[in-house]
């Protein structure tokens, strides 16, 4: 039987972790759609060759038509992540309270929106409606990734965990290190969809690295746990995220100085494209829950700004 101090219902926080690992499917599936060039495999929405989308022959498509099988499983992950998204916000309205409700709302909310923009990018075919769909996943899965932690039972011990040690340069850093990723986040997108700004994208590089490793060093300063973490999470994801960019680069301009020729559309160059854009929706994401778990931790005086307070949340056990 739960504990009654705990303010969070235990399926509330399942669906929420479910909905973070499903949120994985179709950003997944749209970053290799993207690198294959399928996002036009169908000419229809919500349709799939006049296909009713759950009637549709996938698996035919699986060794004829690569960039169909791609981007109808990008459709199918989309319609999965819906599912378990209204899973969670119809839960939330029996079992919890207001701010839970807003917070399950806005989810689905952000699904409902995130399904609509793939569908105009279709029906229009405009690259700059891919572009903003792949941003915006990238948004919703750092919401999702929010929430979770939100109800997370340590989420009370770890507002407790003040220190003092995070000071003002660092906090204003950590804060503005997500607008620094998501306009780097932007760049790679226009590099994706429209082949251009790449000497901007390298030096937006430069400028996330210097960012990163500023706000993870400020983190890993901290006593608190959560920021700790968050610190250690930003810079494994930037070492990795610096890693795959390197072999993008390579896998898709090659390296003529030293004999390397890259070759469009092979196997190394769809992976690791592919795992870039990826990996840099997991670096923004470790950035915006390090700053907004500063501004929810830390007092008005010792972050410039106003302080959030959020409902406490249970605090004994371990993340279920």
């Amino acid at each position: 039987m739960s504990d009654p101090r705990e303010t969070i219902h235990p399926a509330i926080r399942k669906l929420a972790t479910a909905t973070c690992l499903v949120a994985l499917l179709p950003i997944s599936m749209g970053a290799l759609v993207t690198t294959l060039q399928a996002g036009m495999a169908f000419a229809d929405w919500p349709s799939s060759d006049g296909h009713n989308m759950l009637l549709y022959p996938w698996l035919q498509d699986f060794a004829t038509h690569p960039d169909k099988f791609t981007e109808h499983g990008h459709r199918l992950a989309g319609m999965l992540i819906g599912l378990v998204s209204v899973a969670l916000a119809v839960v939330s309205y029996v079992v919890e309270r207001s701010w839970v409700k807003w917070f399950t709302t806005a989810i689905l909310v952000s699904v409902i929106a995130q399904g609509a923009l793939g569908g105009a990018r279709v029906l229009l075919d405009k690259q700059l409606l891919a572009m903003l769909h792949s941003v915006t996943g990238a948004l919703f899965f750092s919401l999702c990734i929010v929430f979770r932690l939100l109800c997370s039972p340590q989420w009370s011990a770890w507002r407790q965990q003040r220190d003092g040690r995070i000071t003002p340069i660092f906090a204003s850093v950590i804060a503005l290190t997500p607008a620094v990723i998501l306009a780097q986040y932007l760049l790679g997108g226009v590099l994706r969809h429209f082949h251009t700004m790449l000497d901007e994208h390298i030096a937006g590089a430069a400028i996330v690295t210097l960012c990163g490793t500023f706000s993870a060093i400020g983190l890993l300063r901290s006593h608190n746990g959560l920021l700790q973490r968050s610190g250690l999470m930003i810079l494994l994801s930037l070492m990795l995220q610096l890693l795959l960019g390197a072999g993008s680069y390579l896998t898709k301009l090659g390296l003529p100085s030293l004999g390397y020729v890259a070759v469009s559309g092979s196997l190394s160059q769809t992976v690791t494209c592919s795992l870039h854009t990826v990996c840099g929706m997991f670096l923004l994401s470790s950035t915006v829950v390090a700053a907004t778990s500063l501004a929810v931790l830390y007092k008005a005086d010792q972050l410039g700004a106003l302080q959030f307070d959020l409902p406490a949340v249970g605090d004994r056990g371990s993340i279920a």
